[in-house]
């Protein structure tokens, strides 16, 4: 990979999120959607690959991806990243494509079992005769890992002090503990609604995290399974026993249990 390749592809891995999802078609997608043409030498004219895989078909396993240039398009090298429907990168390099006739180029990538269920997006780069690698198309689909989906489990909450005397803001800790027998990657949210009191609730969800990020959430270790939230209360809360409710859902909308934990607020 040379230095320009490089330095793009980490460029790429902050971007991820960036990704436009282009419409499906029949068994397989075509289109011409190009996202930078015109300052170089080469244009898109179509991309095709499979709309959808599946691990309990056999074959399915192995995504093959071609994207054609016009006759007169001078292109070098061509690649694409394969973005999961949690953002991650799976590949740890461009997956290099080859030219196999008249500027058609031509690729596969390996689908595991531990990759998560859901919406998956590819981003082709291409680096033209001017040197620069540029994001020229954006395409997705649909992946089913072939493992019977089971719902995520939540237990030990936490929700620390769950007892307050209101003089002035106060910091509370809540925690929960989520585990999937399908894999932590198919963990999608992990939440807590509230109930006032008076037993009413206006079901906004509060996400809890599980990304290290002590100050702002309060959560201590990354990727450990433990779900965290600090939260505020202060003298304008209504007093009396509130109802925290817990729960986690995962990428096929499955939801876990339910854990209620009551906080008295004074």
């Amino acid at each position: 990979m040379d230095a320009d390749i490089a330095e793009y592809y980490s460029y790429m891995r902050k971007l991820i999120f960036l990704v436009v999802p282009l419409l499906l078609w029949g068994c397989e997608k075509t289109f011409d959607n190009i996202i930078d043409v015109t300052t170089e030498n080469y244009q898109v004219t179509f991309v095709t690959h499979p709309t959808s895989l599946d691990l309990k078909n056999p074959g399915d396993s192995i995504l093959t991806a071609r994207i054609k240039f016009t006759r007169l398009s001078q292109v070098e090298q061509v690649f694409f990243d394969v973005i999961a429907s949690d953002n991650s990168l799976l590949n740890s390099a461009p997956v290099e494509m080859f030219d196999i006739s008249d500027n058609l180029f031509s690729a596969s990538f390996e689908l595991k079992r531990e990759y998560p269920n859901g919406k998956y997006t590819l981003n082709f780069n291409a680096k033209g005769t001017s040197g620069k690698t540029k994001l020229v198309a954006t395409s997705s689909f649909n992946f089913n890992n072939g493992q019977d989906n089971l719902a995520p489990v939540i237990s030990n909450t936490t929700v620390d002090p769950d007892t307050v005397v209101v003089n002035d803001t106060t910091v509370i800790f809540t925690s929960v503990e989520v585990t999937d027998p399908n894999g932590a990657s198919d963990i999608a949210e992990v939440y807590f609604i509230v109930y006032k009191p008076d037993g009413t609730t206006n079901n906004t969800k509060i996400f809890l995290f599980d990304d290290g990020n002590t100050a702002e959430n309060g959560d201590i270790t990354a990727g450990d399974g433990i779900y965290s939230r600090l939260i505020q209360v202060d003298q304008t809360n209504d007093k009396g026993t509130y109802r925290f409710e817990f729960q986690a859902k995962d990428r096929s909308d499955e939801p876990s249990n339910i854990i209620n934990h009551f906080v008295l607020i004074q």
